[in-house]
């Protein structure tokens, strides 16, 4: 009696274990090939699904960019995989990145991460579908024109130039680059995006600053909402920011918004909302506020520190930009004011442009977008299930991309023509494409042109580390922060 209770016990310890695991595995198998349409010929991507119902979100959270290169070195521009609890197919190079970019609607719907979705909210542009995505992207259109953005040159050369006074005040001493061009896209965001002014909000400028760090880290988690996870503290990062931005709205309806000149992004989304005798949606306004300031500064900083790796690396770049600002009269020597800048005189600069150019090429700061597929379709040979989720690669797209020649190296020269390396619209994808290309692309060029202008006719740096590791998270930054010295230019090239 007693061996048969002992044996009763021992396989109910380990033997119902693993049964259950054997029939997890044997479910997640199922789960793993149920997207296949019925009678469907072509076969799914290559690639594996990973842990059951953890696929391998762990894997890429953890390496990031070493992850996606194995997965590409393996398996090539189309893959499938399991991230973020859905089923995935990872997609790159031109022709198949134009399909889906192009498919919107069609084949395919926008659709982020269940983290993403819970910490930005379901009212931001880049979660809402068809007419209500139009009608917003319009009311933003307006604060993205070319009157608005001729406007917003001057603040934004002032925030530039102060903001390098600074950086040269600190002499020999040297600076985290990254953290610094951070907190000037920031404060460039808040006041042009926002309407907030800078130097009245200095107290709690860095309280929103680590808000919005701590929110990024943790915009990719998984989608557990428990105390010291990465989604709760990014959901408190968040109310940190919805608080102030809230702050703010409450503070134009009481006529306390800023007057004169052209409106921001928010006062426009605002006067869209009541003109159209809608109740204000405060919920939704932050959201959308929110969502602004982390297209308008994440990924200009982004940009902006790759600037100064590239620059600082190619010394003989740096000096043709020079050389073009000196053409145009915008190179004074050290006891001359440099020249004030407008639009006019910014869209001459045609080799600064094409510095900026080859820097989003090698360095995009967002590697990719997410979409669900609306239907099984073909794509390459291989079936992509409908409601599986399809990750389109940007910085992989780039990378692949045979049609730009000695792809691996800062060549600024092969933009400065029209040839096919510029011509062909989905080897070179910064900003996406089709109907969800960035709605604040040319407010990203206009900035990340008048950096580069006031940086290149004030300072010379060095880039203490050399060239540094990039890392992704999710934007794309240097691990080391980028330490450089930097001392004032003195006029002669």
């Amino acid at each position: 009696m007693g061996f048969c209770t002992l044996l009763a016990g021992t396989l109910g310890t380990f033997l119902l274990p693993l049964l259950l695991f054997l029939a997890a595995v044997r479910l997640w198998h199922v789960y793993c090939v149920s997207g296949r349409e019925p009678g469907c010929s072509l076969p799914l991507p290559p690639g594996t699904m990973g842990l059951p119902f953890f696929g391998e979100t762990l894997q890429l959270v953890l390496q990031r960019r070493k992850f996606l290169q194995m997965k590409r070195r393996k398996y090539g521009s189309i893959y499938k995989t399991h991230l973020f609890g859905r089923p995935t197919v990872r997609v790159m190079g031109a022709e198949n990145v134009r399909r889906i970019l192009l498919g919107e609607h069609r084949l395919v719907a926008v659709q982020w991460p269940a983290s993403v979705r819970t910490i930005l909210g379901s009212g931001c542009l880049s979660s809402l579908h068809d007419g209500q995505h139009k009608r917003r992207k319009k009311v933003i259109m307006q604060a993205f024109s070319r009157d608005a953005l001729r406007h917003y040159i001057p603040a934004i050369q002032q925030e530039v130039s102060a903001c390098l006074a600074r950086w040269l005040r600190k002499g020999s001493s040297g600076l985290l680059v990254y953290p610094e061009v951070k907190r000037l896209m920031f404060r460039i965001a808040m006041r042009i995006l926002l309407g907030f002014e800078p130097r009245q909000e200095q107290g709690s400028e860095q309280q929103l600053v680590e808000a919005f760090e701590e929110m990024i880290r943790n915009l990719f988690s998984l989608p557990i909402d428990l105390p010291f996870s990465g989604l709760y503290r990014g959901l408190r990062a968040r109310n940190i920011i919805h608080a102030k931005i809230e702050e703010n709205i409450r503070a134009r309806l009481a006529g306390q918004g800023p007057a004169g000149g052209c409106k921001d992004a928010l006062q426009l989304l605002m006067e869209h909302t009541q003109g159209n005798g809608e109740p204000l949606d405060m919920q939704e306004l932050k959201e959308s506020a929110t969502e602004l300031l982390f297209g308008g500064h994440e990924t200009t900083a982004s940009a902006a520190t790759s600037l100064i790796t590239f620059l600082g690396l190619h010394h003989d770049v740096l000096q043709k930009v020079r050389k073009e600002l000196q053409m145009k009269g915008l190179l004074c020597s050290m006891n001359q004011d440099n020249k004030q800048l407008d639009m006019e005189v910014l869209e001459q600069l045609k080799y600064t442009g094409c510095v900026i150019k080859e820097t989003l090429r090698l360095s995009p700061p967002v590697p990719g977008g997410f979409r669900v597929a609306l239907k099984t379709f073909e794509l390459n040979g291989y079936q992509i299930p409908k409601g599986w989720n399809v990750i389109y690669s940007i910085c992989d797209t780039h990378d692949a991309a045979d049609l730009f020649t000695n792809k691996d190296e800062f060549d600024p020269d092969r933009f400065m023509s029209p040839s096919p390396e510029d011509s062909s619209r989905f080897n070179f994808i910064p900003f996406g494409g089709g109907l969800r290309s960035c709605v604040g692309k040319e407010f990203a060029k206009i900035l990340l042109k008048i950096f580069m202008v006031e940086l290149a006719r004030n300072c010379d740096w060095q880039l203490l580390n050399g060239p540094p590791t990039m890392k992704t998270g999710p934007i794309v930054y240097p691990v080391d922060n980028l330490p450089t010295k930097f001392i004032g230019f003195n006029g002669q090239i």
